[in-house]
C-alpha cells in the first residue's frame, strides 16, 4: 500500500512534468530557470521595502516606485510556474520554495502597509498567521511529501497581490471602497484555503500511519508463518 499523496488539481510547482521533463538518466538541475526566478522574487522583497519607506512613507513617485517593484515580483510567480511546467524543471525545491518566496513578498507588503497606517494590523494578523501556520505545517510533514501550492492557494495569492497593489498605488479615496472588498475577499480566500492545508496534512498523517500499520501487520504475519514452519 503506497503513501497517499494529497493530490491537487492544476497546482502551480507540483503539476505534472511538461513534455521535456528530465528522466531517471537527465535530473532536473537544481539551480534551473524557474528555481532562479523564484530566488529572485526573495531577492526583490528588501528592494520593494526600501522604495515603500522613503521619507515618510507617502510619497507618489516612491510609492509607485514600490508598487512597480512588487508587481515585477509578483510576475516571476506566474512565470516561474509556468516554465516548471512547460520545460518539466519541476523540483521538490521548487514547490517548496515558490509558497514561501510569494508569503515572504506578501507578508513584507503587509506589514509595510500596517506600519504606514494604510491597513488594519488586523488583516495583516490574520493573513500572517495563516501564511507562517501553513509553512510550519509544510515542514512538518516535508518528510512524507511536498504539499504543492494548489488552485485555491493560487487564487489566494492572486487576489491577496491584487488588492495589495490598489493598496499601494496612490489612488483617490473613491477607491478605497474597492479596496477594502477585495482584501475582503482576499482574507476569506486566505482561511478557507489554509483549512484544506491542514486537511490535507491530516490525510496525509493518516495515511502514513496507515501505512506503517499494515508493515508492521505484515512484519508480524511473517514471523508468525515463520516460527509455523520452523
Amino acid at each position: 500500500m503506497s503513501t497517499p499523496r494529497p493530490h491537487v488539481a492544476g497546482a502551480g510547482r507540483g503539476a505534472a512534468p511538461g513534455p521535456h521533463a528530465g528522466t531517471a538518466h537527465e535530473p532536473v538541475p537544481l539551480w534551473n530557470i524557474a528555481n532562479i526566478l523564484t530566488m529572485l522574487r526573495i531577492a526583490l522583497v528588501p528592494v520593494f521595502l526600501m522604495l515603500l519607506f522613503v521619507g515618510d512613507g507617502h510619497e507618489t513617485g516612491w510609492r509607485i516606485a514600490a508598487t512597480a517593484v512588487f508587481a515585477i515580483a509578483a510576475i516571476t510567480d506566474r512565470v516561474d510556474g509556468q516554465l516548471a511546467r512547460r520545460r518539466g524543471l519541476v523540483t521538490d525545491f521548487g514547490k517548496l520554495a515558490d509558497p514561501i518566496a510569494d508569503k515572504a513578498l506578501i507578508g513584507a507588503a503587509l506589514v509595510g502597509l500596517s506600519v504606514l497606517g494604510d491597513l488594519s494590523w488586523w488583516v495583516t494578523g490574520i493573513i500572517a498567521a495563516r501564511e507562517l501556520g501553513i509553512t510550519a505545517l509544510r515542514f512538518a510533514v516535508l518528510r512524507h511529501a511536498v504539499i504543492p501550492a494548489s488552485r485555491g492557494g493560487k487564487a489566494k495569492t492572486l487576489v491577496q497581490t491584487l488588492a495589495i497593489g490598489v493598496y499601494l498605488l496612490p489612488l483617490p479615496d473613491a477607491v478605497m471602497p474597492f479596496a477594502v472588498a477585495l482584501m475582503a475577499l482576499a482574507v476569506l480566500l486566505t482561511v478557507g484555503t489554509g483549512i484544506d492545508y491542514v486537511v490535507q496534512a491530516a490525510r496525509l498523517r493518516a495515511g502514513v500511519r496507515t501505512e506503517a500499520q499494515h508493515h508492521r501487520d505484515e512484519q508480524h504475519h511473517r514471523n508468525d508463518r515463520g516460527g509455523a514452519d520452523a
